[in-house]
C-alpha cells in the first residue's frame, strides 16, 4: 500500500494582510486540506499577525508563521525557513496574494509523482475586480469575465492532464519556466540541492534557478494544465533593481550545470 503523501501549503508574504486575509479564507474552502500551512513572511507588521491570529483558531491543520526582520526583500531566506520547518514529504507554493480553486491542493495532490516538480499557471484578476475582492464589495470569480484574463489557466478539465504534463512547455529557455506563486515539489529534493539560494536578493528570478538546479539533479519538470487553477490578485510590480545580478546569477548556473547552491536552506536544518 502507498504511503499517503503529507503536504503542506507554503504562502509567502509581505505586509498586504488584506490579501492574505482573502487567499486564507479560500484555504478554508478546500475539498482537501494541506496538512500543514506554512506562512514564509520577509517582515511584515503586526496586522498581517494578526490575520494569522485569526485563523488559527479557524483552520484545524497547523498554521505556521516563519517571520524575518524587515531588511529589504530577502523572499529565498524566509522560504528557505519555512521549507526546513516543514513537517510535509511535498511543498505547494503560493504567494499570498493569489485565491485558489476549491479543489487546488486536491489537485497537486493527485498530480504529483517521485522524481518530478509541477508547474501550474494562474489567471490574472484586474485591478478593479481585485480591489472589490481586497474590499470584500465581492467575494465571487467568474472565469467568463472580462475581469479575468489567461482564461485557459483558469478552466479545470482533470481528464487533458496527461496531454501536457510531459510535452509542455519544455524545449529550450521555456524549460526554466516556472510560477512561484503555483508550483510543487518534494521537500526531499529541495534539500538535496540546498534550497532557494539566498545570494538572490531582491526581485526575481530565484523561482527559476531553484528549478533549474532540480532539473541538473534529474527531477522532471511536469506541468499541470488545466487544473490547480489560481487567479493573481492585482497589485503594482516589484522594483526590478537587482534583476540584472540576479539574472546573472540564474544564468551561471544553467551554464555550470550546478546542482547545489552555497547559500542555502542547509543552516536551517
Amino acid at each position: 500500500m502507498q504511503k499517503k503523501i503529507t503536504a503542506a501549503l507554503l504562502i509567502s508574504t509581505y505586509n498586504w494582510p488584506e490579501a492574505l486575509d482573502l487567499v486564507l479564507s479560500n484555504v478554508l474552502l478546500q475539498s482537501k486540506m494541506p496538512d500543514e500551512i506554512l506562512i514564509a513572511d520577509d517582515g511584515s507588521t503586526d496586522e498581517t499577525r494578526t490575520i494569522i491570529e485569526k485563523y488559527k483558531k479557524l483552520f484545524k491543520v497547523p498554521i505556521v508563521h516563519f517571520w524575518q526582520e524587515d531588511n529589504g526583500f530577502r523572499k529565498t531566506l524566509i522560504l528557505n525557513k519555512a521549507i526546513a520547518g516543514a513537517k510535509s514529504d511535498y511543498i505547494i507554493e503560493i504567494d499570498g496574494d493569489i485565491i485558489i480553486h476549491r479543489k487546488f491542493i486536491e489537485d497537486h495532490l493527485n498530480f504529483a509523482r517521485a522524481g518530478s516538480f509541477v508547474r501550474a499557471s494562474r489567471g490574472y484578476i484586474n485591478e478593479e475586480y481585485s480591489a472589490k475582492l481586497i474590499n470584500k464589495d465581492t467575494s465571487k470569480i467568474n472565469i467568463f469575465s472580462k475581469n479575468i484574463a489567461n482564461f485557459f489557466s483558469v478552466i479545470r478539465i482533470p481528464f487533458l492532464w496527461p496531454l501536457f504534463q510531459k510535452k509542455y512547455k519544455i524545449k529550450g529557455a521555456e524549460l526554466y519556466e516556472i510560477h512561484g506563486c503555483n508550483m510543487a515539489f518534494w521537500r526531499s529534493d529541495a534539500i538535496k540541492v540546498n534550497g532557494y539560494n539566498e545570494s538572490f536578493i531582491g526581485w526575481g528570478p530565484e523561482d527559476k534557478e531553484f528549478i533549474a538546479r532540480l532539473l541538473n539533479i534529474g527531477i522532471k519538470k511536469r506541468f499541470l494544465k488545466l487544473g490547480a487553477v489560481a487567479f493573481h490578485i492585482y497589485h503594482k510590480e516589484n522594483s526590478r533593481a537587482q534583476l540584472a545580478e540576479n539574472e546573472a546569477l540564474f544564468k551561471e548556473t544553467i551554464a555550470l550545470k550546478k546542482v547545489y547552491c552555497e547559500s542555502g536552506i542547509n543552516k536551517y536544518l
